[in-house]
């Protein structure tokens, strides 16, 4: 009965969480009130929890992650501020032309985010360049958002091996993976993706131009309510939008060269770095007490990323130092737009250490531990769960793995399965169901888009969700029957 009550009391709290989140309250008073309610429910020492349990468990996540934030945000700044997202997207304009518009868009958002620019710092420059394409093709208007995010939000985020987006980067401590986890089966994901979502937005296009529905003349876009888009912003993603507009434009235009150079180094020193260079140097070191009485396999991914990002970003800088009108305010503006993402997911993060420590989440585990299709199943469905109540795909797979990593992991040993596939299970059940209404990314696309969840969000749920889960299950289907490759 205890136990029981004590479920009751988390389930509770969780609908505060996400009730008062959605209305714009901040996510760093709401995760610790909403947990304290559950303690309190459960009859569990509140102040305990808050210092002990939520706070260690917050803490843990910032040193474990705040290199991927703050690089990743500070590289994603200096490629707008440089000009050379714009320079990508304006080549991509040219090179595909307006017949094909939402190739275009697609390849363009793929491009750069794969590459490490941040989702929110992609938006602000793709959707001025989409517009014009589908304003030339006379595409509607509201199969813009859905383009959009196939190209920045699908495949790059959580199937492409080696993709250095903050999602793919966190199971890497908790089963011992790198960022190219799985790489044979995120290839296929991605294909699936891709595949599904052109599909869809093509026949989309294809009724529209039946109907006679064109780009049409809309009233102008409003303004970005820049307080809303913040609101629900900060927790899924690792860019703080507050800094979009701080720093400054560049001088000049780099060549489409310079401009993809930094994305490439990203990639290629991702690459070298987890597969050719820390597996090959002695960090026995790292088991003494003084580094934490740690290993290569929990630190390795992090390392990597976090070299090839400082690698781009100082090449960055000797590319297009004269470009930068403003270096100094351009890095300051990259720096601060980590902060408040990464102390959100935080806060999601003490949440669900918590709530993992209460009696009642045993009734929990044991449903999820339980459930028929082995630990791949259970993976999923946990992931998918949390990333959905939370809206957040870094903070809801973080819950996950924090309460039940170790129990997949066991699971997998027993099984006989590698913890590659449990890495990229997770890593794209984490990006499926965070794509519902209340998702900082879906609410922040729409306001920079002039749409609204009427007019786009079911063409979102296709190729954001549906083409993600369907990618899902065909990795869990190969996996099960031919193991990670």
């Amino acid at each position: 009965m205890t136990a029981a009550f004590g479920l009751a009391g988390m389930i509770a709290s969780l609908a505060l969480l996400i009730w008062l989140a959605y209305r714009g309250w901040s996510v760093l008073l709401l995760a610790p009130l909403a947990a304290m309610l559950a303690a309190a429910i459960s009859g569990e020492p509140v102040m305990a929890h808050w210092t002990q349990t939520f706070m260690s468990a917050a803490a843990r996540f910032l040193a474990q992650f705040f290199p991927l934030f703050l690089l990743g945000a500070l590289f994603g700044k200096l490629m707008a501020d440089s000009g050379s997202v714009q320079v990508i997207a304006d080549f991509m304009t040219r090179r595909f032309g307006p017949s094909r518009a939402i190739l275009a868009t697609v390849v363009c958002g793929a491009l750069v985010t794969y590459g490490g620019v941040s989702l929110f710092v992609a938006f602000f420059v793709l959707v001025p360049m989409a517009e014009k394409l589908f304003q030339a093709s006379n595409l509607p208007r509201r199969l813009l958002p859905a383009t959009i995010a196939l190209g920045t939000s699908t495949f790059t985020m959580s199937a492409l091996p080696g993709t250095p987006a903050i999602q793919n980067a966190i199971p890497m401590p908790f089963f011992g993976t790198t960022p190219f986890a799985a790489p044979g089966l995120g290839i296929i994901a991605s294909v699936v993706m891709v595949v599904f979502g052109l599909w869809w937005l093509k026949r989309q296009e294809r009724r529209a131009r039946t109907l006679g529905e064109g780009y049409s003349v809309h009233p102008p876009m409003p303004p970005v309510d820049k307080t809303l888009v913040r609101e629900r912003a900060t927790v899924s993603q690792s860019f703080d939008p507050e800094e979009i507009d701080h720093g400054g434009a560049a001088n000049a235009l780099p060549s489409v060269a310079v401009a993809v150079a930094p994305l490439l180094l990203v990639v290629v020193g991702n690459f070298v770095m987890n597969v050719l260079v820390l597996p090959r140097i002695d960090v026995r070191y790292l088991a003494e007490e003084r580094w934490g009485g740690t290993s290569l396999e929990a630190v390795r991914g992090v390392w990597g990323v976090s070299v090839a990002l400082a690698v781009a970003i100082v090449a960055l800088i000797a590319l297009n130092r004269s470009r930068f009108a403003t270096l100094r305010e351009s890095a300051d503006a990259g720096a601060n737009a980590a902060v408040l993402p990464i102390l959100s997911v935080c806060s999601l993060v003490g949440y669900g250490a918590v709530i993992a420590a209460l009696p009642g989440f045993a009734l929990v585990r044991t449903w999820l531990l339980g459930l028929g299709g082995g630990p791949l199943v259970s993976l999923a469905i946990a992931t998918n769960l949390l990333a959905a109540l939370t809206g957040s795909a870094s903070g809801g797979m973080t819950i996950a793995l924090d309460a039940l990593g170790s129990y997949y992991l066991n699971l997998a040993i027993q099984h006989h399965i590698d913890p590659a596939l449990l890495h990229r299970v997770a890593v794209m059940s984490s990006g499926s169901l965070d794509s519902l209404p209340h998702n900082g990314a879906v609410v922040t696309l729409l306001a920079v888009c002039g749409s609204t969840h009427r007019d786009s969000y079911g063409d979102i749920v296709m190729v954001g969700i549906l083409g993600a889960l369907l990618a899902l299950v065909v990795v869990i289907v190969l996996g099960s029957l031919f193991g990670s490759f």
